[in-house]
């Protein structure tokens, strides 16, 4: 068996075209864009990537986007100051806040801050409570996990019936958030971790395996079901010095060739899920847009 490619570029590519769409008719009949501030603490390379990305991405969907350069030294004061400045603003839908923080600015402090109608990470309490609670429809859902999710669908539809799904790993931000989605789709749902027993034999119990550990090629082939759909959510740097003395490459929490012998379908790393987290940020800009003027929230999927 040789495991079918999920190509999460292509997924997400037309997630941002439904997005584009939607954000054109909200702006003729609102008189406005949808909103996003991004707001960047310190100069961490990764970090700037990742903003500079996000904000061409709002640009091409036709957002008004802002993004807010702080250095390093700005001060937890200053910065909450600036939240709840993007808070009163009535033409900003989403903000997100840029992780990590620097040291000295408590980052559940200023998460805590974040009107939670505009919390496009899904971060916030309250909507954590209301993806927990069911009522997805009207909680804003961390991007990560719903982009992961429609992959799931991509492959194997809507209803997850009878499905048992494993997630390996627990964290507030993949993790839990993934499952809930998971059993709302109607899977029985399976969270292991770290202090698992025998973890290798609960991964083959699994129809859709989500790994999202941040170990380097932890789940090995042999601990894949035949015939599993299998969501590697890890993106690990390490070293590959068969490309030359220095050099690095990405990997997965799963070891992706050996796990494409038994999979039905896999995520590559990269490819795979990453693409879908910054779309699916999109998505949920237009779904505050939608959510706080008082509109049915869009759908997006693959």
């Amino acid at each position: 068996m040789a495991a079918t490619r999920i190509d999460g570029k292509a997924v997400a590519a037309r997630i941002l075209d439904q997005v584009k769409t939607s954000a054109a008719a909200f702006r003729a009949a609102q008189g406005r864009p949808p909103g996003l501030a991004v707001v960047l603490v310190g100069e961490d390379p990764a970090s700037q990537v990742y903003v500079r990305n996000k904000g061409r991405e709002a640009d091409a969907a036709g957002f008004r986007s802002e993004q807010h350069s702080l250095p390093v030294t700005t001060s937890e004061a200053t910065l909450l100051s600036l939240v709840a400045k993007l808070n009163a603003d009535p033409g900003i839908d989403g903000i997100l806040v840029q992780l990590p923080l620097p040291k000295g600015i408590d980052t559940e402090t200023v998460l805590l801050a974040i009107d939670p109608a505009k919390d496009v990470d899904g971060f916030h309490p309250v909507n954590v409570g209301l993806l927990g609670t069911g009522a997805a429809d009207r909680a804003l859902v961390p991007c990560t996990p719903a982009g992961a999710v429609i992959l799931v669908e991509s492959v194997l539809g809507p209803s997850l019936a009878g499905k048992h799904a494993v997630v390996v790993g627990r964290s507030n931000i993949v993790g839990k958030p993934v499952a809930q989605l998971l059993l709302q789709r109607d899977a029985t749902v399976t969270i292991a971790h770290s202090r698992t027993a025998d973890l290798p034999a609960i991964c083959r119990m699994a129809d859709i395996l989500v790994a999202a550990v941040g170990r380097p090629e932890m789940i090995r082939g042999d601990w894949v079901k035949p015939g599993a759909v299998v969501i590697d959510v890890g993106i690990n740097r390490i070293a590959a010095p068969e490309k030359g003395e220095g050099k690095t490459r990405l990997v997965g929490d799963v070891a992706t060739e050996e796990a494409a012998v038994h999979a039905a379908a896999i995520t590559p790393v990269p490819g795979g899920v990453g693409p879908m987290t910054i779309a699916l940020l999109m998505a949920n800009t237009l779904a505050a847009a939608h959510l706080r003027a008082g509109l049915p929230r869009p759908a997006f999927g693959a």
